[in-house]
This record gives C-alpha cells, structure tokens and sequence, in this order.
C-alpha cells in the first residue's frame, strides 16, 4: 500500500513496488509549501475525480495512478472501505490533489495531522475539500 511520508521540506507518495507497476508512476514528491489543505476522507469515490490518465482502476478493489481534470491532475492510490488523507496542493505544484489510502481512521488523522503540523502555509477557512473550478465558457451563446 501507499505511503505517505513527511522527508525534510517535501511530502512523499511511495507506492509498493506492484502499485508504482499499475499506477505506472514512480514516487511523487512536492514541497510543503505547495500544500494548502489536508483531509481525511471516508467514501473513496468522493475523491475519485477526472478521467484516468495513467494506472490503473478496477472499480471495487483499488484504483491507483494520475486523473485529469479541468483543473490539473490528481495522483490518487485508493482502496474501497479505507479512510484517504487528500492533500490539496496549491496550483504552482505539479499536481493539484494527493490521495492515499490508510488502514485506519486513526492512521489516516494522525498523518493528516503530521502534514498539517509539517506544511507552513495550510489554509484553515474550511475543512472540506475544495470543488474543482469550473471551466470557462466558449463560443457564442446564442448558438
């Protein structure tokens, strides 16, 4: 399973050897100061957004690699039926959402807070997850 680790100033995504095969991604890396918002989520399909782009997903068992969505890519390595850290990034980063699985809803607060206690500048105004933007509107409206 997915580790997620605080090393020095960067926040680290280390897939198991088999994950880093599906997801067909290496680790990811990104600097603390790209974090702005961390979560504990329960239902992972909430966190499952965009298109897949590279990896793998098999509905029901485990859905792992980069989305693409209007608003960047998401590296996601989820489970069904196990709490999920998401990590929101800023839109500097390369990635705009990390998500991984834990084992526990115990595990998944404690690294939630390590990340937060970790990040220097996490925004605090809400504690949900921010709704992707919407895309701007092309073409004559009057068809």
């Amino acid at each position: 399973m997915a580790r997620m680790r605080v090393e020095g100033d960067d926040l680290v995504v280390r897939p198991a050897l088999w994950e880093k095969a599906a997801a067909r991604h290496g680790n990811v890396r990104v600097p603390l100061t790209a974090v702005c918002r961390v979560t504990v989520e329960t239902d992972w399909w909430r966190t499952v957004r965009g298109s897949q782009r590279r990896g793998t997903c098999v509905p029901g068992l485990v859905c792992i690699g980069t989305r693409a969505h209007q608003g960047g890519e998401d590296f996601i390595a989820v489970r069904p039926g196990r709490p999920l850290v998401c990590v929101e990034l800023r839109p500097s980063a390369p990635l705009r959402l990390l998500v991984v699985a834990a084992r526990t809803e115990s595990q998944a607060e404690a690294l939630a807070r390590a990340v937060r206690r970790a990040a220097p500048r996490i925004d605090e105004s809400t504690p949900w997850r921010q709704p992707l933007p919407v895309p701007p509107e092309t073409g004559d409206p009057g068809g």
